[in-house]
């Protein structure tokens, strides 16, 4: 099955410059879905048996062909997508776009959450293990392959790669989307998996929620005032998981939804096509996500 009607002109129009035999009827790669940038993920389509390489480190595949890969906010320039069936070889150039990323400066922060005392950092070390350690999953499931959607309502407050500046001292870059919304607001799982990790608070994180999709993709929700499932629970899409909170660093109630694969954060914004929109609403797709989908009815 070919999921052409997947790929945005962008895409297309990209793949076609990079290889002229992308989408010939002799090749080994049937689709490649997602715009190529920091932060992007992208899913792609392979006839089955054929392996798959990102410059040169091996891609899992379903039984039908499906791969799936990230980018980090850091990565840059050209990749190359390797394919294999025998002694047949194929290379994809896969070439980022340049994004900018917004300044943030956040004040009034608690302290000692900006410069932890001595005393608790062998309590954030062992959070941060839990946290690493459930995004290693590398499960079987394919919930990963279906559109997800918004896992809370509210004005977009936050974005990806942006670089923060907590009470004037600057940190690491935030690899979320924000969504503010009250304290006890729903959240929802935004596309089917199992809970990895439910912790009712954190230091940083405060209330944190992993939920792995398949594949090294997972989401991680934090800040949350209640979490309501348990590790190793089976959720679907839009099962009703957390409230919305401001516990750990926040100096307000807000989602903060992150996208994983594997070690490389995403940017969620970009994976459901969402970047500029202000205000999200529970349950549903990007509007330019929905246009796709209705191409495929």
């Amino acid at each position: 099955m070919r999921l052409l009607s997947f790929l945005s002109p962008t895409l297309i129009l990209l793949l076609s410059i990079c290889s002229l035999s992308a989408f010939a009827s002799d090749s080994l790669l049937l689709s490649l879905r997602g715009e190529p940038a920091p932060g992007a993920l992208m899913i792609g389509q392979v006839l089955p048996g054929v392996s798959v390489s990102l410059n040169g480190k091996s891609l899992r595949t379903t039984g039908e062909g499906f791969f799936v890969f990230g980018f980090g906010r850091d990565d840059n320039g050209a990749y190359a997508l390797q394919l294999q069936d025998g002694d047949k070889k194929e290379m994809h150039e896969v070439v980022l776009q340049p994004r900018e990323w917004n300044i943030q400066r956040v004040e009034g922060v608690p302290q000692e959450t900006v410069t932890p005392p001595p005393e608790r950092l062998a309590r954030i070390r062992k959070e941060g293990a839990l946290v690493s350690n459930a995004r290693k999953t590398n499960s079987n499931r394919h919930d990963f392959l279906a559109p997800f959607v918004w896992p809370a309502s509210g004005p977009i407050t936050g974005v990806y790669g942006s670089q923060r500046f907590y009470n004037g001292e600057p940190k690491n870059p935030h690899y979320g989307v924000d969504i503010a919304a009250p304290t006890g607001s729903p959240v929802i799982a935004p596309a089917g998996g199992v809970v990895t990790l439910a912790h009712p608070d954190m230091f940083y994180s405060g209330g944190t929620l992993l939920i792995d999709h398949g594949f090294g993709i997972s989401s991680t929700f934090i800040h949350l005032s209640k979490v309501l499932v348990k590790a190793g629970q089976e959720v679907k899409q839009g099962d009703l998981i957390a409230e919305v909170g401001a516990s750990g660093r926040a100096t307000g109630p807000h989602l903060d939804w992150r996208v994983n694969w594997y070690g490389e954060r995403l940017d969620p914004q970009w994976f459901m096509s969402g970047v500029g929109v202000a205000s999200v609403k529970a349950g549903e797709r990007a509007a330019s996500s929905d246009k796709l989908n209705e191409s495929q009815k």
